[in-house]
């Protein structure tokens, strides 16, 4: 058995083994036996954890990018005239663009491979933030335009899915869980960064009011330029530090063929409960705290009643996000389907709270004193906040969760039959490690599409009063965490269900 030893970083990064590992470059690493301990432990574990760094890192920004209309659109002033359900759409766009791309980087992961489609996503960032720089410049800009090019801002969105099933393979199944949860929380997060920095960095009021408006207005354009310093050091790092796994190759076909199996289905469905409310309402949030609670001079930017959603913002993501690795961590000591389970119960108990509140509100758009409607409502604020924080917290326990079920049912699938140690279930566990590869990144494509519908939800053009569509969405949200939690528990936790005993 080959073994690593010294692994070093840059051009020689990568096998360096007992022997010489065969390689196509030293960019690529085609010997590669994370299950083996001895290997692990002498360079292997090293390895796989400078790739999970850069992963990370380029996985964040594209998180960022992917969300920085969610609080960029709660900044427009009156000079751009959008109305809330605007708005709205404006911040779904790119979740929708960011849902169709993930299926595309998945299959590029095992074509290119994983250093060099991580080299070219974070480069591609460069499209969404050049063309935000301008956009946000230009109040002229038509409606329908500015739409698309928040659109291009899904292009980070992708960044997801790529870098999970590439990171997937680098790790072994006992750690899987671990590994992925903190990939997925370091791109999360990225949501939360760009909520708090940005009204910080473009001039606008500070978190928490520690830094105060600038004398000189606010200026979008500056985030748009600090993003496009990061995507071109994260491709650099990319390019020089991550290495390419020649064991995660295949064809698109073979990667496709996950699409044949109905557990790629089911955990679709459920992910699109948890993933879908993290990035929905991670989007939507900056509006919701504004149409509901705050009641700004559109000219200004500044707060004259009610709440500034400016300081608050952020703090879902990084809830959720915090919360994701530890989901993970759960599932691998309890199992993911009982963990996933409860998340659901906690997210319809917690959003059936938030909803409560927000039937004690006032529409600001329609109150005759929109002044004293805002600052009676913000007296609901810290309610609201506090249990929409644990629905946050919730679905990425679930997103974690959820995550480390998928390799694990695969495994179950493959391996069924096989003798432990035998050649037969060796060869089983190599391709189930590569179909979940390309499940994660499907799933994940299908998880993001609530992200979509989650803000579309809340600015129905259907329902005139913005309040009332809020309100009519939880509900049907709730209804939704309901079906989801009868589905974890009859495919994998009933009795006599067939991965029961897999302790997905």
């Amino acid at each position: 058995m080959t073994t690593l030893q010294n692994p070093q970083t840059g051009a020689a990064a990568g096998a360096a083994s007992a022997g010489s590992p065969d390689r196509r470059t030293g960019r690529w690493i085609d010997d590669w036996h994370p299950e083996d301990p001895t290997f692990w432990e002498n360079g292997g574990a090293s390895i796989a954890r400078r790739n999970l760094a850069w992963s990370i890192f380029a996985e964040h920004l594209g998180f960022s990018v992917w969300l920085i209309w969610s609080v960029s659109a709660a900044m427009l002033g009156a000079a751009f005239g959008y109305s809330p359900q605007q708005l709205f759409f404006l911040v779904a766009a790119p979740n929708l663009v960011g849902s169709l791309v993930r299926v595309p980087y998945t299959f590029a992961v095992p074509r290119f491979g994983g250093r060099n489609w991580t080299v070219a996503s974070a480069a591609f960032l460069l499209v969404p933030t050049l063309l935000y720089v301008v956009a946000v410049q230009h109040t002229g800009t038509p409606y329908w335009a500015m739409v698309l090019i928040a659109a291009t801002a899904g292009l980070g969105g992708g960044n997801f899915a790529s870098s999970m099933a590439n990171i997937n393979a680098f790790y072994p199944a006992d750690k899987k869980g671990a590994a992925l949860g903190l990939n997925a929380a370091g791109g999360n997060v990225g949501v939360s960064v760009i909520q708090f920095a940005l009204p910080v960095i473009v001039g606008g009021a500070g978190v928490f009011g520690l830094v105060k408006a600038s004398t000189g207005g606010i200026h979008l354009e500056r985030a748009g330029w600090v993003y496009v310093a990061l995507a071109l050091i994260a491709t650099a790092g990319a390019y020089f530090f991550m290495n390419n796994l020649g064991t995660a190759t295949g064809s698109s076909k073979e990667t496709a063929s996950v699409l044949k199996r109905r557990q790629t289905y089911v955990m679709s469905f459920l992910y699109i409960g948890t993933f879908g409310s993290f990035i929905g309402y991670s989007a939507a949030m900056p509006l919701l705290i504004k149409v509901n609670f705050s009641l700004i001079d559109p000219e200004t930017l500044k707060v004259v009643g009610g709440i500034n959603f400016a300081y608050y913002a952020f703090l879902g993501a990084l809830v959720g996000s915090f919360t994701r690795p530890f989901g993970g961590w759960l599932a691998d000591r309890l199992g993911g389907a009982k963990v996933t389970l409860s998340a659901f119960v906690a997210m319809i108990g917690f959003t059936a709270v938030v909803l409560w509140t927000l039937t004690e509100l006032t529409p600001i758009a329609t109150a005759t004193d929109k002044a004293a409607a805002a600052d009676a409502n913000a007296q609901w604020f810290p309610l609201f906040l506090g249990f929409f924080l644990l629905v946050f917290a919730a679905t990425g326990v679930g997103n974690g969760s959820a995550y480390r079920m998928i390799p694990t049912i695969w495994r179950h699938e493959h391996t069924q039959g096989t003798a432990e140690g035998s050649q037969e279930r060796k060869s089983a566990i190599l391709k189930a490690t590569k179909e979940a590869s390309a499940a994660v990144g499907i799933i994940g494509a299908a998880g993001a599409i609530g992200g979509f519908f989650i803000p579309m939800m809340f600015g129905a053009p259907w329902i005139d009063n913005p309040l009332a569509a809020v309100k009519n969405a939880f509900g049907l949200f709730i209804a939704y965490y309901a079906v989801c939690a009868v589905v974890t528990w009859a495919f994998y936790l009933r009795r006599g269900s067939k991965l029961a005993a897999a302790r997905a």
